[in-house]
């Protein structure tokens, strides 16, 4: 069987510079989020091989509204709820699920969903199927959600807002004024939903992410993936009970997929812990945060964001990929995003900082930028 069609688009992809193929680890990591070095931590290791001593299994062998459901996968909630201060927790097999699950299952008909321009694909993933109508709102403006809204309610909207943010963005690094959406959602009566991916066990006291005041509250609902700072995998939606039931009882997502390995489970607990009871890991973390702002100002003369995740906008995709094949061909990890993952024109390099980094390397890594930006202007 011929697949021309898949040719044809495939070779458009390449010509346009955004063909994309899989590659094996190279370099200095630059590009996972990784941001506490937990994921091949001695700590974790130790987590799994005690978890399997006491019998604990790598497959849950089914839906957990089946026989996947484990005690593993119960006490993890049970910690994650009181870890990040909410009513309950459900968890998840990836982020990408829970977010899907939330805007697939969560708005009714009658409601509007309102979503940050530059939320994650994932939110969209759940919007194609959701009951409501969504429309996107200009990029971190509290301002224009409440404008929104307010024109929604006079032309005779009656259903629950939703509000789709993330706390900290995952390619332009900058956060969202989590209290300016909390007041918009208070005066429309509607449920702010808080994608803490980036932030989750990097930012807040005991790594609880920039959320973690306004946890527990009946009409703010966050998540938080374990497959970044906290090393493992999946994700957790925290909520009010009620809300946790109806996803059980109505989530696709949830309802049809195999349950999370319940080793992985055991495994994220002992990683919440560690998130308690090593702050050094964040501190570590912080410090390479403010002195690369001065190193990338220093050396290449660009401004930094304000978090872990520094973006250099480049513009074009070709220009955008040559730059980031120099500095992998200096042993950097470092990796090209090119649209549709960011708006057109907006091609670039995301470095991602971890604790597992040091002064000396991220300062060799910017005056290989600086090089490799001159050589391609």
């Amino acid at each position: 069987m011929a697949y021309d069609e898949f040719e044809t688009q495939l070779g458009e992809l390449n010509e346009r510079g955004r063909f994309r193929e899989l590659r094996a680890r190279a370099g200095i990591d630059f590009t996972s989020n990784d941001y506490l070095g937990l994921a091949e931590s001695a700590e974790l290791r130790q987590a799994a091989i005690e978890a399997i001593a006491r019998g604990v299994p790598v497959g849950a062998g089914g839906s957990r509204l089946l026989r996947g459901n484990h005690a593993e996968h119960e006490a993890l909630e049970v910690e994650a709820a009181r870890h990040f201060g909410a009513e309950s927790a459900l968890y998840f097999g990836a982020g990408y699920t829970a977010n899907h699950a939330i805007f697939s299952t969560l708005p009714q008909r009658g409601d509007i969903v309102l979503y940050d321009a530059l939320v994650h694909a994932s939110v969209h993933e759940g919007l194609h199927h959701c009951r409501a109508p969504h429309e996107a709102v200009a990029h971190n403006d509290a301002g224009a959600f409440d404008t929104k809204l307010t024109q929604w309610r006079k032309a005779g909207g009656r259903g629950r807002p939703w509000i789709a943010i993330e706390s900290v963005y995952s390619m332009d690094g900058d956060n969202a004024d989590l209290a300016e959406f909390i007041a918009v959602a208070d005066r429309h009566d509607a449920t702010l939903v808080i994608d803490e991916a980036h932030a989750t066990g990097v930012l807040g006291v005991d790594g609880r992410g920039l959320a973690a005041a306004f946890e527990g509250r009946d009409n703010v609902i966050t998540l938080h993936t374990c497959g970044k700072a906290l090393g493992t995998s999946g994700g957790f939606v925290l909520a009010p009970g009620i809300v946790r039931d109806f996803l059980v009882n109505r989530a696709r997502p949830f309802i049809f997929a195999t349950a999370p390995s319940p080793l992985i489970a055991a495994v994220t607990r002992a990683s919440l812990s560690i998130s308690r009871t090593q702050p050094e890991r964040r501190e570590r973390l912080a410090h390479l945060v403010a002195f690369a702002a001065g190193e990338l100002k220093t050396r290449c003369g660009l401004n930094a964001s304000p978090s872990h995740i520094l973006p250099i906008i480049i513009g074009p995709d070709d220009r955008a990929v040559a730059v980031a094949a120099a500095l992998q061909a200096q042993g950097f990890d470092v990796r090209a995003i090119r649209p549709p993952t960011v708006p057109e024109g907006t091609a670039r390099l995301r470095i991602a900082l971890t604790a597992k980094l040091n002064e000396d390397i991220i300062s060799e890594l910017f005056d290989a930028t600086a090089q490799a930006l001159r050589q391609q202007s």
